[in-house]
């Protein structure tokens, strides 16, 4: 295999963030956009959860976490003292902490809020209010610094916005108003901003083999 290859789905904010980890770090990859619905053979074969996205390194090794692709970006960067700046060593515990409060509770209210029909007795109120407290928990971190952890982002950064980003759009989907407080907003306008976002969000055609290889970043 030639080049690293990235599954991805482009709204998936699982996705996203692998995708944002390895803009930032400058890894270039084959990426492969397909139809969660309509999965390609290739992708199921190398991938045990069925779910995007995956990374199949060059000598073949699958990563199948999207937290272990950003750790993976990180190591494989040549940018200088990346590490240090985006999971600094005295960080490391707390960065990890408030990453498995996103995916394992803010993540659990988030799907039944945005996705109430798809889940039996759901109570889309009750999990609207509970995703709110961690709105609001966050936005008093980020009351006192422009970033979880400080004035830079650090991977923290990176796993939640998306999720955030997320949630927001819920929201203005069913017309709710005042979900954010100035400092979460202006943090996840940090993000969408940012001159990388365009690149991040590009539309790619759904792969199929054999079809022209796309690379993530693009010249």
């Amino acid at each position: 295999m030639k080049n690293d290859i990235l599954y991805s789905f482009r709204r998936c904010p699982y996705a996203i963030r692998a995708r944002w980890a390895l803009l930032i770090c400058e890894i270039k990859v084959e990426i492969r956009e397909i139809d969660l619905k309509n999965k390609p053979l290739d992708f199921l074969n190398n991938s045990k959860t069925k779910t995007v996205p995956i990374l199949i390194k060059k000598n073949s090794e699958v990563i199948e976490e999207s937290l272990e692709i950003i750790l993976w970006a990180l190591s494989e960067s040549k940018k200088e003292n990346i590490k240090l700046i985006y999971f600094p060593e005295n960080k490391k515990e707390d960065i990890f902490e408030i990453i498995n409060e996103n995916d394992n509770e803010f993540k659990y209210h988030l799907d039944r809020f945005k996705y109430a029909t798809r889940y039996k007795d759901s109570d889309e109120e009750f999990h609207f209010t509970n995703a709110i407290k961690f709105i609001k928990r966050w936005n008093e971190l980020l009351a006192e610094n422009k970033y979880f952890f400080g004035d830079s982002p650090t991977i923290a950064d990176w796993s939640i916005w998306p999720f955030v980003r997320q949630f927001r759009i819920a929201c203005e989907s069913q017309k709710r108003t005042n979900y954010f407080e100035s400092s979460i907003k202006n943090w996840l306008d940090s993000f969408e901003k940012n001159r990388e976002f365009k690149s991040l969000m590009y539309k790619y055609e759904l792969w199929e083999p054999y079809s022209r290889k796309n690379y993530f970043p693009s010249n």
